[in-house]
């Protein structure tokens, strides 16, 4: 397979690993960049060898100059997915957009109505469909293996620390900058459950709020700033106990620690707390999105499905029971166990899954699956080598809207075919 050419809007902690990820598998090659932030536009040129005159500061630039490359990554934050998506798709760019899609649902029709018009591959980073583990249920629930699928059980766990670090004082704290936390952290387990069930639900509902990460729960003592607190070496979100803890920790300096600084010393990571957003208290930050939801979905068949997100969990695989009408599978992001009614038996299905269930474990395989069905994809020019397009991929997301609707409004959403 010939090495597909990209170029890549947007060079954060995503945008590198989808960078990296295409050229470790031998198939992908880099070739030109746009990024505001200094220092990562530098770092992937150097990286990627990348002529300069093929480094931009803004996407704009890029998408004004003759088609430079077979696809673009779009990897910018989620409000500005919109012009490069439709820019470079109008440029003849395949695409891969980092999730969501749009933060609205006129601006994610806009992106998939430029994907269509210009009939580019085009590719949402949905990358719990492409790990080992989802293909292996997937294929069991294909077969036949539990039966008809009556019910899931699916909980995401988003983890204590990592709903601080990304969801309290990261870049997805606040809805009216970001979006709502089903849509930029759940919008991944709402699609992957759709592509589970093989159809979207007919009916929504919702419920959640913000519970804990509010002034109301502020403990009398604590400071605004970690560094100057007295609760820090007991308080579960101290964020001076945490990113030093992570420094010693190289495994951990992409990510969490490459949000919050470049230079990895402690002198460096201690001015970060003292004067950027990462250092806050957690109870006195800007955050407005929940800390916790539920959303039940029913399906046109009467089949149910019922997803709970929670910051209030260690950060681990997404854990899911899967209830058919000749068999059961109860899932934590390796095995299943599955159990067999029409013989009684139990045995194990197992999944070579490797990294952990995060960005910096590169979501159990996920991302080193996307990236290559996605290069595979446009390579050969078969979209049928993914396993969701604009159409598909806005459907799902439509789905996220409605329960966020049904949140808001404490009603249930009946979705349009």
């Amino acid at each position: 397979m010939p090495a597909v050419t990209l170029a890549l809007a947007g060079a954060g902690l995503r945008g590198q690993a989808y960078a990296r990820h295409a050229v470790a598998s031998g198939h992908g090659r880099v070739v030109a960049v746009a990024e505001p932030d200094r220092h990562r536009r530098e770092l992937v040129a150097t990286e990627f060898g990348i002529p300069a005159e093929q480094v931009y500061e803004d996407w704009a630039d890029l998408a004004a100059q003759p088609r430079l490359a077979d696809a673009a990554v779009i990897a910018t934050q989620d409000r500005m997915h919109l012009g490069p998506a439709v820019a470079l798709a109008d440029r003849g760019y395949h695409i891969l957009l980092e999730k969501p899609m749009a933060p609205t649902e006129p601006e994610a029709v806009a992106i998939a109505d430029a994907a269509l018009r210009n009939n580019v591959i085009f590719a949402i980073c949905h990358v719990l469909r492409y790990t080992p583990y989802t293909r292996m249920l997937k294929k069991a629930l294909d077969d036949g293996l539990i039966g008809r699928l009556v019910s899931v059980q699916h909980l995401e766990p988003v983890g204590w620390w990592h709903h601080a670090h990304s969801f309290v004082r990261g870049n997805w704290r606040n809805s009216a900058e970001s979006g709502p936390m089903l849509l930029t952290k759940s919008c991944h387990d709402i699609d992957w459950l759709v592509h589970l069930f093989g159809r979207t639900p007919r009916r929504v509902s919702s419920f959640g709020s913000l519970t804990h990460f509010r002034a109301s729960e502020r403990p009398p003592t604590a400071a605004d700033r970690c560094v100057d607190c007295p609760l820090q070496q007991t308080c579960p979100y101290s964020a001076t106990k945490f990113y030093l803890a992570a420094l010693a920790d190289e495994e951990q300096h992409f990510w969490p620690l490459g949000a919050i600084t470049d230079e990895f010393t402690e002198p460096a990571v201690l001015e970060a707390l003292r004067t950027g957003p990462y250092g806050r208290c957690v109870y006195a930050s800007d955050n407005d999105v929940v800390d916790h939801q539920v959303v039940t979905m029913e399906f046109p068949d009467g089949a149910t499905c019922a997803f709970t997100m929670s910051a209030f969990t260690p950060m681990e695989h997404r854990k899911t029971r899967l209830l058919g009408t000749h068999g059961y599978l109860d899932g934590d992001g390796h095995t299943a166990r599955y159990v067999n009614f029409r013989t009684g038996t139990e045995t194990t299905l197992s999944a070579t899954t490797e990294g952990g269930p995060d960005a910096a474990g590169g979501h159990g395989g996920g991302d080193e699956g996307l990236i290559a069905a996605f290069l595979a994809a446009v390579s050969s020019h078969d979209p049928s080598l993914l396993t969701s397009d604009a159409t598909q991929s806005l459907a799902t997301h439509r789905v996220v809207w409605a329960a966020e609707k049904a949140r808001q409004t404490g009603t249930v959403i009946t979705l349009d075919d």
